[in-house]
């Protein structure tokens, strides 16, 4: 099969890239886009460091073959980052101790991206449902479904400001 151009909104950015069948969505964000912030880790969906979101799901973007997201909406870390700071996520991840050496954050922090926004007032077992395919081999869990739990409830206190 011949290369083909895939179209993607990427972090809000429209993008065209040339994938050849079988390219999956990791090697594009990584090596054609520069997106450096999707892990490569065990490239067979068994730990999550890849994950994003596409189209409000979360997905682990080393089993997507690219050609099959054409027309998608992409999230990534670098996505979710505002300029000069952290998202409400990242920092309650730093604030509550659940970084380490670092591999897993970018994965789990769209897997929790993608649960908040679908629930944003998630049960810690809601939270170890989401988080359940990503591998984390540092800080146990603990401080990570903390930290989910607390960046939503901060979230859910912005809106709510916002709102009133």
């Amino acid at each position: 099969m011949a290369s083909r151009i895939v179209t993607l909104l990427v972090n809000g950015t429209p993008q065209e890239v040339i994938v050849r069948p079988g390219t999956t969505l990791v090697s594009v964000l990584r090596d054609q886009l520069e997106l450096t912030g999707t892990k490569r880790g065990c490239a067979d969906g068994s730990c999550g460091a890849c994950s994003v979101v596409v189209d409000g799901k979360a997905v682990r973007s080393c089993l997507i073959p690219a050609e099959t997201v054409d027309e998608a909406e992409v999230t990534t870390v670098e996505g979710i980052t505002p300029v000069g700071g952290l998202g409400p996520l990242q920092e309650a991840l730093v604030e509550g101790f659940a970084t380490q050496c670092g591999f897993c954050n970018s994965g789990m922090l769209m897997v929790a991206t993608a649960l908040i926004a679908e629930n944003p007032d998630p049960s810690d077992a809601d939270i170890m449902r989401a988080i359940s395919g990503n591998v984390c081999r540092c800080t146990g869990y603990h401080p990570i479904i903390r930290a989910i739990r607390d960046a939503a409830a901060k979230m859910r206190g912005a809106q709510q400001i916002a709102a009133e």
